[in-house]
């Protein structure tokens, strides 16, 4: 049994997942606390950020070193091409997408998002300990400060990300028009990463979580922007989530 320690909002635990289940590899969720999650991290491997996979006494951390290690262990339903050059493309615009999506859209979300608790703590909570809410409820304000200070989410570096994010997508557009997927002709760990680092822009069905109806403000209009853009996003999780 592997087992995939995770939060269940976070978009990095999402493409984990995906490609847990898109290979059909039965596995356990333990879904942690922010804040408490550091020391069980810490334990499993030396970092303290989520996804952590733990198989045969071995942790994997970071959600493009888990999908090598699945695709190593576990051939059928490969994530990764085995020409040469079909693969060196795919890890680039894999690394793209977890270095110029998953950061941005991590920002624009949790600036609004940490600002409306009721929404947030049941994401922090969902399937966790049986403490959770409890724990929430008594440090969520110290919590959502440290978070906000950690991913610095001041209106300067929200407005940054809007705008790298915005060419970023212009960037996606770009090279997926006329295209099925990114690389090739088939599915990949780029397409992976790509729509599942733009999911929560995208709210789309089969992550995980329910979403809210509507975000509230600022974040409603930053979605509302994208909404004609990311199509594709859609069309990937239906295809292949």
């Amino acid at each position: 049994m592997l087992t995939l320690y995770q939060f269940p909002i976070s978009h990095y635990c999402e493409k984990a997942r995906w490609a847990l289940e898109y290979k059909n590899i039965e596995y356990k969720k333990v879904n942690l606390l922010p804040g408490l999650h550091a020391k069980k991290a810490r334990n499993l491997c030396s970092s303290s950020s989520l996804p952590i996979l733990v198989h045969n006494n071995k942790a994997i951390n970071e959600s493009s070193e888990i999908i090598s290690y699945l695709d190593h262990m576990f051939p059928m339903n490969s994530l990764t091409p085995t020409d040469p050059h079909l693969k060196q493309e795919t890890l680039k615009w894999e690394k793209f997408a977890d270095e110029m999506i998953g950061p941005d859209v991590r920002c624009i979300c949790y600036h609004t998002l940490l600002d409306h608790p009721d929404i947030i703590i049941p994401y922090f909570t969902n399937e966790g300990p049986w403490y959770g809410k409890l724990y929430m409820n008594v440090t969520y304000p110290k919590l959502s400060q440290k978070m906000k200070n950690l991913m610095k989410l001041d209106d300067a570096e929200v407005e940054a990300s809007q705008n790298r994010l915005s060419q970023t997508i212009q960037t996606i557009i770009a090279h997926i028009h006329g295209r099925s997927f990114f690389v090739g002709d088939a599915f990949s760990r780029a397409d992976l990463a790509v729509a599942s680092l733009l999911a929560p822009l995208c709210k789309t069905k089969k992550y995980g979580i329910e979403w809210p109806e509507e975000y509230p403000e600022p974040l409603a209009s930053t979605v509302s922007e994208y909404n004609n853009s990311l199509d594709w996003v859609h069309r990937i999780y239906k295809q292949f989530r």
